[in-house]
């Protein structure tokens, strides 16, 4: 492969793994026939990467605790939408009761928008997360469903 072509694919590579691997890598390309496969192979591997970091020189997983993980935006986010869906449906039932109206409203829409925009957040916070900390994973996983199941509980309860 030429040496353009390595630097190129070398730097789709994060930054920090490129300060440890980099030179290494480069000069692996250049040496290796360097075909659209390779090239292929390495852009997903880079991709892979960005996904699941590599730690230290060991390769060692570092250490994860439920606190670190629950404030990343994937993992609070969800919690956060279900808190607001639930504090809107019991604004709704404080000030008008529980009443089923015939036409649902804006409440019941903006309650629906924030449950299902909730699961694409959890969708990529469960494969990011489940293989680098799989027991603080489901800690944090536990606590989404039940912020999710509370602010489903009043609408069920009250047929809304």
């Amino acid at each position: 492969m030429n040496p353009r072509m390595a630097q190129l694919l070398t730097r789709l590579y994060p930054h920090p793994w490129r300060e440890r691997y980099g030179m290494e890598f480069q000069a692996l390309l250049q040496d290796g026939d360097g075909g659209v496969r390779a090239g292929v192979n390495v852009a997903l591997s880079a991709l892979g990467e960005h996904i699941f970091p590599t730690h230290g020189g060991t390769m060692d997983q570092p250490v994860h605790s439920f606190g670190s993980i629950i404030k990343h935006p994937s993992a609070f986010i969800p919690v956060a939408m279900s808190l607001t869906a639930l504090a809107l449906v019991l604004g709704h039932i404080a000030l008008y009761g529980a009443a089923r109206e015939a036409d649902e409203g804006a409440v019941a829409h903006i309650w629906q928008l924030l449950m299902a925009g909730q699961m694409p957040v959890l969708a990529v916070f469960a494969v990011k997360w489940l293989p680098r900390a799989p027991r603080q994973t489901l800690g944090v996983l536990a606590v989404q469903a039940g912020a999710l199941l509370a602010s489903m509980a009043p609408v069920f309860y009250f047929n809304l």
